[in-house]
C-alpha cells in the first residue's frame, strides 16, 4: 500500500510537495522501523551502468520488494552517519512482503571505499549485484549526467585530464575518516570508477565470492532477457521473464573524438585485464574490440 501511494505521489505532485510527501513516508517508516524488512539483495553500481534498468526489472519481479520511496538509500556511503533505524525506515513492513525479498539500488556503493566493509558488517547474509560497463563509455555518460545536474562545468576532455588533480587525496580521506564526504570523489572521478576489479574485490572480501554477482551491462543490453534470467538464477530467484527491457535513464550524447577514445581505452588496458581475471572471461567491450 505504501509503495503504491509513493508511486502515485511521484507521478502527480510538484517537486516541493513530493519532497514533503517523501518526508512524511520516511517519518512513518522511522516510527515503524522495528517492523520493517532489511534487504537481502543490494545493487551497488556502477554509476551509469544500467542500475536504473536493473532496478525496474527487479521491481517487477513477483518475488522481490523495492524500497518504499526511492530506488536506493545511500546509507552505506554518505548516509552512514544515520542510524540503522533510519536505514530500515526505507523498506516495506515485513507483513506486507509476504515472504518476498527486499532490495535496494545505490550507485555510489561500488566506488565508496568503506561501503563494502559497512555492508558486509551490517548485512552479512546479503547478496550484492555489481554492474560493469565499457569504462570509456561509462565515464563519458557519467560526465553528461553530472554536467546536466550542474555538478561539473568542465568539458569532458578537460574533466578527465584534470581528474587526478581534482580528486587528489579524496579516496584516502573517505577511507580514513568515516564521517567524511567528498564532492569531488562522488562527482568528478570519471575514470577511477572504471577500475572495477579493485572495487568488486572489496565486496568479495566483505561478503565472500558466492554472494557477489557481476553483470556485464554491455551484455545485458545486447541480450537482456538471457542475461537477466542468468542473474535471477545466480540469486536463487524463481525466473521471471520481463515483457519489455528498456534503457531507462539513458543520456544519449555525441561520440568521443577517436584520438581521445583511443587514449582512454589504453588507460583501461590494465584494469580491464584485472576484471577479466576476476570474471574468468574478457568483458564484452574487450571481446568486441578484438573482433
Amino acid at each position: 500500500m505504501i509503495r503504491a501511494l509513493a508511486g502515485r505521489l511521484r507521478a502527480v505532485l510538484p517537486a516541493p510537495l513530493r519532497r514533503a510527501a517523501r518526508a512524511i513516508l520516511l517519518a512513518w517508516g522511522w516510527l515503524t522501523a522495528d517492523l520493517r524488512q532489511e534487504p537481502g539483495i543490494v545493487v551497488v553500481g556502477a554509476q551509469r551502468a544500467g542500475t536504473t534498468t536493473l532496478f525496474r526489472l527487479l521491481s517487477e519481479h513477483p518475488g522481490l520488494c523495492r524500497p518504499t520511496v526511492d530506488k536506493g538509500t545511500g546509507y552505506f556511503d554518505d548516509g552512514y552517519r544515520h542510524s540503522r533505524r533510519w536505514y530500515r525506515a526505507h523498506f516495506p513492513l515485513r507483513w506486507s512482503t509476504r515472504g518476498r525479498t527486499t532490495f535496494e539500488c545505490s550507485g555510489y556503493y561500488l566506488f565508496h571505499p568503506l561501503a563494502a566493509e559497512r555492508l558486509g558488517r551490517d548485512l552479512p547474509g546479503c547478496q550484492v549485484v555489481a554492474l560493469v560497463r565499457d569504462p570509456v563509455a561509462r565515464a563519458h555518460s557519467a560526465h553528461r549526467h553530472e554536467s546536466a545536474r550542474g555538478f561539473d562545468p568542465l568539458p569532458f576532455a578537460e574533466a578527465v585530464a584534470r581528474e587526478e588533480e581534482r580528486t587528489a587525496g579524496q579516496s584516502a580521506l573517505l577511507a580514513t575518516d568515516p564521517g567524511a564526504t567528498s564532492y569531488a570523489h562522488r562527482h568528478h572521478a570519471y575514470l577511477q570508477r572504471g577500475d572495477y576489479a579493485l572495487q568488486i574485490e572489496r565486496y568479495v572480501a566483505a561478503l565472500g565470492r558466492e554472494r557477489v554477482h557481476v553483470v556485464d551491462a554491455d551484455a545485458l543490453f545486447a541480450d537482456p532477457v538471457a542475461v537477466y534470467v542468468d542473474l535471477q538464477r545466480r540469486l536463487g530467484l524463481a525466473v521471471h521473464r520481463p515483457a519489455e527491457v528498456r534503457r531507462w535513464n539513458e543520456r544519449p550524447g555525441e561520440p568521443l573524438p577517436p584520438d581521445l577514445a583511443a587514449a582512454l581505452r589504453r588507460r583501461f588496458d590494465g584494469p580491464d585485464a584485472a576484471l577479466a581475471e576476476l570474471l574468468g572471461r574478457a568483458p564484452r567491450w574487450r571481446e568486441e574490440a578484438l573482433r
